[in-house]
């Protein structure tokens, strides 16, 4: 199943997560710290986030670095936008 944007940001975990990297970047590892969820549970929101084009990762050796992508949150700016006119 695909989620859509609003979808995947009506998660409390997810929000969690992006409210994090909005701070700065970082790993899966480091999300996982401060969620009850599995760090494998983290990778498969992340997964979610990344498909809505929400977060971006980029290779750093051999970590995975995760950041809010804003053009993923201009979208949803856009249709938001729509209700203000």
């Amino acid at each position: 199943m695909t989620l859509d944007a609003f979808d995947a940001i009506a998660d409390p975990n997810r929000r969690y997560l992006l409210e994090e990297l909005r701070r700065r970047p970082r790993t899966v590892n480091e999300l996982a710290e401060g969620l009850t969820i599995s760090r494998p549970a983290v990778s498969q929101h992340l997964k979610a986030l990344l498909d809505n084009r929400l977060v971006s990762v980029t290779s750093k050796g051999t970590r995975r670095v995760y950041s809010v992508n804003t053009d993923g949150f201009m979208r949803l700016n856009l249709w938001l936008d729509q209700f203000w006119s």
